[in-house]
């Protein structure tokens, strides 16, 4: 199957940023949410990264306005129907992805593909709440959408190989290098990282360093581009705390137990750049 339009359930940081992805690269998308607000803040994001671009000649002001022109937006799912594959890009909440999922399942063609862009819940899973499990498969990008190389593709037990190598074909057709993660919570990445960043946090609690040297250690010590505290800040807490909370679910294995300093930076409403403040402020 040849992608040629790819709908988007979800404008936010992610959402936003698959649909740029995908239109810089001449596909159409679109991009669909509850609220027009939340579209028009996505497409504002979209350009204003797009604008960047330009001002570093990495894109043509001609460029931009073509990729702009390529995303539409609407507050009802019936937009989607064109689409081959639909990438769900919701908050990280089983429920509310479960609920979307069932709503797309019941309107969408027999033959679209459905994809999740989850961080940590189980394919396998959100694919046996569809009547189309094996045309249905995680496709997890990486924040920001646009700059990051690797998309995890995630194959449920139900997945089929044909719905497999159509959207790895358009992981490499949106220039991105595509890996084949077998489903397991927080498949790869995420299943090291996030208990990174929870240890980060259990240092701090205990006093050990501060945050800023806690990450100057680790990027320093470690060449990552930018400490794990930090990362956690641009990630969301509330985000790094929801996926620890389903390894400890998943798991039931006390290692992945959430740090009580995140637990309670999260009930502060300190979730990072996205309100101001986190472990930094902003």
């Amino acid at each position: 199957m040849s992608i040629t339009t790819v709908g988007v359930v979800g404008a936010g940081t992610m959402g936003n940023g698959i649909a740029q992805a995908c239109a810089v690269c001449g596909i159409r998308v679109v991009m669909v949410d509850i609220q027009d607000a939340a579209l028009q803040r996505g497409l504002a994001t979209v350009s204003g990264s797009l604008d960047r671009l330009v001002k570093k000649d990495k894109l043509t002001a001609a460029a931009k306005d073509a990729a702009l022109a390529l995303i539409s937006t609407s507050t009802s799912y019936d937009a989607l129907k064109p689409a081959q594959l639909v990438i769900e890009a919701a908050t990280e909440n089983e429920a509310l992805k479960v609920k979307i999922l069932g709503q797309l399942d019941a309107l969408l063609p027999a033959d679209t593909i459905v994809a999740t862009n989850t961080s940590s819940i189980s394919i396998t899973k959100l694919a046996a709440a569809t009547s189309r499990a094996d045309r249905f498969i995680g496709m997890h990008f990486f924040n920001p959408v646009p700059m990051m190389a690797l998309v995890e593709i995630i194959r449920g037990l139900q997945t089929s190989d044909a719905t497999h190598d159509t959207v790895k074909a358009l992981a490499l057709a949106l220039g991105k290098t595509p890996i084949t993660v077998k489903n397991a919570p927080g498949f790869v990445v995420n299943r090291i990282l996030v208990p990174m960043i929870n240890e980060a946090f259990f240092v701090l609690a205990e006093g050990l360093a501060s945050a800023e040297d806690i990450d100057a250690g680790m990027k320093l010590g470690c060449n990552h581009p930018i400490g794990p505290l930090a990362l956690a800040d641009m990630i969301g807490l509330d985000v790094c705390l929801a996926v620890m909370n389903v390894y400890v679910e998943e798991y039931n294995d006390s290692k992945y137990r959430p740090c009580p300093l995140l637990k309670e930076m999260v009930a502060a409403g300190w979730l990072g750049r996205k309100t101001g403040r986190g472990v930094y402020r902003y």
